[in-house]
C-alpha cells in the first residue's frame, strides 16, 4: 500500500510540474508609445525596481535613427532612479566611419553624448574597464557568460528592448538584449562563435571561426540570456519591456539601416523574456500588408536566420514559456 501511495504521489507531482510548465505568462500591451505609457506598463508588472537599478538598452550606432530616444525613456528611468547600461561592440565600421563606431569606449561615449543620453541621466559602459564571468546553466556551447564588469554594481535590471530585425540573429528583442547586449567584447565573440572564441580578435571578425554555427550561436544567446536572468534573480530581480517602433529589418547596431516599412505598434512588457519575444514575433506575423505597413522583409529575415530558434531553445532550457496571455492595458 505504501509503495502504491508513493507511486501515486510521484505521478501527481509530475502532473503538477507539467501543468506549471504549460502555464501562460502574462504579457502586457499598450498601443500608445509615450514616456507616460512606459511608466504605466512598468507599474502594471507589479514588480518594483529596487536598489541600484540598471536599465539595459541600446543607445544606437552613430548614424542609426531608429534607437529608443532619451526623450521617450526618460520618465521611466527617472521613475526608478536608474542608470542606462551598455557594452562596447565587437566590430568596426571602417576608418571612414570612426566617429560612429562603438567598439572603443572613447568613441562609444561620443555617440552616447551625441544621441543625447548624458543630458538626462547617468550612463555606464559596463565593460569600459573590465569584465566578469557569470555561471551558465545550459553549457551546450558556452561554459560561462562573459559580461561587463560593472554589472556587479547593480541589484536590479530593466531590460528595455527596441524590437526590430537583426542581420545575424534574425530579430532583436529581450533575449538578444540580455545576451549580446550585456556581454563584453570578449563575451560577444564567445557567444557569436558558440564557445569557440574566448577572446575577441579583430582580425577574425566575420570569419567562419567567429560566426560559428548559426543554431549554435542562437542557442548560445539563449544560454547567455538565462545566465543574466539568473544573476539578477539572485539579487533584487529583473523585468523586460519591448518597444515596437521604428522597426527596420536591421538592428540599432547597424550604422545605416534599411528603411522602416512597418508602422509603430506599441509597448509590451512581461516578467518572462521568452513570452515577451514570442508575443512580439506573433504580432509581426499577424500584420497585414498595406501601402504603409509591410512585414514581409522582416519576416523573411527572421526566417532566413532561423531567428525563432532562440526562443525555442530558451523555452527548452527553462528560461520562460512560449505560452502567454496578452493583457491589453488600453481596454
Amino acid at each position: 500500500m505504501r509503495k502504491k501511495n508513493f507511486i501515486l504521489a510521484a505521478a501527481m507531482l509530475m502532473v503538477s510540474a507539467a501543468v506549471m510548465a504549460q502555464q501562460a505568462s502574462k504579457v502586457y500591451l499598450t498601443r500608445e508609445i509615450s514616456p507616460e505609457s512606459l511608466v504605466k506598463i512598468y507599474k502594471a508588472l507589479g514588480v518594483e525596481a529596487k536598489g541600484r537599478v540598471a536599465v539595459k538598452m541600446s543607445t544606437g550606432e552613430g548614424s542609426n535613427p531608429n534607437y529608443l530616444k532619451p526623450e521617450l525613456v526618460k520618465n521611466l528611468i527617472w521613475e526608478v532612479d536608474g542608470t542606462i547600461v551598455e557594452c562596447n561592440t565587437a566590430y568596426g565600421n571602417g576608418p571612414s566611419d570612426k566617429k560612429d563606431e562603438r567598439n572603443t569606449s572613447e568613441n562609444h561615449w561620443k555617440v552616447i553624448e551625441r544621441h543625447g543620453f548624458t543630458k538626462y541621466f547617468p550612463v555606464d559602459i559596463m565593460d569600459e574597464y573590465d569584465e566578469i564571468r557569470i555561471p551558465v546553466k545550459d553549457q551546450t556551447h558556452i561554459k560561462y557568460d562573459i559580461v561587463g564588469g560593472h554589472m556587479a554594481n547593480y541589484d536590479f535590471m530593466i531590460a528595455l528592448n527596441h524590437f526590430k530585425g537583426h542581420p545575424m540573429g534574425g530579430y532583436g528583442g529581450a533575449l538578444k538584449n540580455l545576451s549580446i547586449g550585456c556581454a563584453s567584447q570578449n563575451g560577444k565573440a564567445y557567444i557569436h562563435s558558440a564557445g569557440k572564441m574566448e577572446k575577441l580578435d579583430m582580425g577574425k571578425l566575420w570569419t567562419p571561426e567567429f560566426i560559428g554555427n548559426q543554431d549554435g550561436f542562437l542557442e548560445s544567446m539563449a544560454a547567455a540570456a538565462q545566465a543574466v536572468v539568473n544573476y539578477f534573480n539572485k539579487k533584487q530581480g529583473i523585468i523586460y519591456i519591448s518597444v515596437m517602433n521604428n522597426m527596420s529589418i536591421d538592428c540599432d547596431c547597424v550604422d545605416h539601416p534599411e528603411p522602416v516599412k512597418l508602422e509603430d505598434y506599441g509597448i509590451l512588457a512581461s516578467t518572462d523574456p521568452v513570452a515577451l519575444d514570442q508575443a512580439c514575433i506573433d504580432i509581426i506575423n499577424q500584420q497585414k500588408v498595406t501601402a504603409k505597413n509591410d512585414p514581409t522583409d522582416l519576416l523573411k529575415r527572421i526566417d532566413k536566420q532561423h531567428g525563432t530558434h532562440t526562443i525555442d531553445h530558451a523555452a527548452q532550457i527553462g528560461l520562460g514559456s512560449k505560452k502567454y496571455e496578452l493583457v491589453n492595458l488600453d481596454l
